[in-house]
């Protein structure tokens, strides 16, 4: 009996900053899991930074190490396709195409767009406003059937999806439609001193990343923000008590345990016990990828070649999603 093809699963994170504990727990470990049961392209959206301007030389550093990262988490290359956006020529030549099946009240409406647009109001660029065909354009070249993305991510997910089912009403069936993936632990961590935003390295006091030392991640624990009850709980209350909730999500994740495990464990110990053993948990699982992406980074040799074949692999699938398109729309492609 023929073996069942395995779905395809895409999604990237921008190198605009160092890979935090949001981004692992959130995306990154996730994706590891799954090598298995799907076939998997991820990448480095870099083509996404630049609608905010970058430092040239700092953009290169961290697309290259956050490939180191990405292998550290446990992206095997040889079971992953990883890539870098920019070297696959194709995402810029769908999203052109996209564009013009795209509608500006849609683009308008996206709630990015307006929140990039009031913290970066002096460089409001065309960009900005239409990256989300971009990001369309970089899931619907790979045809996958599921994009694991965050809450906030949806959105755009949806507009992916408007915009497939558009092209495909006037072309046929040339886009796989795909469906959001949001994992239900994990999909979202909030800062550790802003609990009711999701952790970012703009606040980098309530950041964890990937390769602070075990000593800033325990200092950035023992900070962490719980709340103003007097009892004193670990309890879930995300409401009363997002910052605690928060720590547990974490916990959570990174051990395993559910949420009445913990309030058990922690049940009459308070947050001066609670929040060390997070930390801790944290340091036992990040030390490993650290030092592992610290021994890749110092082998750009290895990296380079990584992202070559991912680029190849990546070009392949794309072009072939690319040549139909072409076709459909009425492009000559004779020579």
């Amino acid at each position: 009996m023929e073996e069942t093809a395995k779905k395809r699963m895409l999604s990237g994170i921008q190198p605009s900053g160092d890979l935090h504990l949001g981004n692992y727990l959130g995306a990154i470990k996730n994706w590891a899991d799954r090598v298995n049961d799907y076939e998997c392209y991820y990448f480095m959206a870099d083509l996404h930074t630049i609608t905010v301007r970058q430092e040239p030389a700092e953009l290169r550093r961290r697309s290259l190490n956050q490939l180191a990262q990405y292998i550290a988490c446990g992206l095997d290359p040889e079971k992953n396709v990883l890539f870098l956006q920019s070297q696959v020529p194709a995402h810029t030549q769908l999203a052109w195409v996209l564009n013009c099946y795209t509608m500006f009240g849609e683009l308008s409406r996206m709630t990015q767009f307006k929140d990039k647009s009031a913290k970066y109001s002096n460089n409001i660029n065309a960009g900005l406003f239409t990256y989300p065909v971009l990001m369309a354009a970089d899931i619907l070249l790979y045809q996958p059937d599921y994009v694991p993305v965050g809450e906030d991510q949806k959105q755009h997910v949806e507009l992916c999806r408007d915009i497939a089912q558009r092209f495909n009403s006037i072309y046929g069936d040339v886009f796989t439609v795909p469906e959001p993936l949001i994992a239900k632990t994990g999909a979202r961590i909030y800062g550790l001193t802003t609990p009711e935003g999701k952790m970012s390295k703009s606040v980098p006091d309530g950041c964890v990343f990937l390769m602070d030392s075990p000593d800033d991640i325990r200092r950035k624990f023992k900070r962490a923000v719980t709340d103003s009850d007097t009892e004193n709980c670990v309890r879930y209350d995300k409401a009363a008590k997002p910052g605690v909730a928060n720590l547990m999500n974490i916990y959570a994740t990174i051990t395993g345990k559910s949420i009445p495990e913990i309030e058990a464990e922690f049940a009459g110990q308070g947050y001066g016990v609670f929040k060390p053993a997070v930390g801790e948990a944290v340091v036992e699982a990040l030390c490993p990828i650290r030092e592992e992406a610290e021994h890749l980074m110092a082998d750009k040799a290895y990296l380079d070649g990584v992202y070559r074949a991912g680029a190849e692999k990546a070009a392949y699938v794309a072009n072939k999603t690319l040549r139909k398109v072409y076709k459909k729309v009425g492009f000559y492609q004779g020579l």
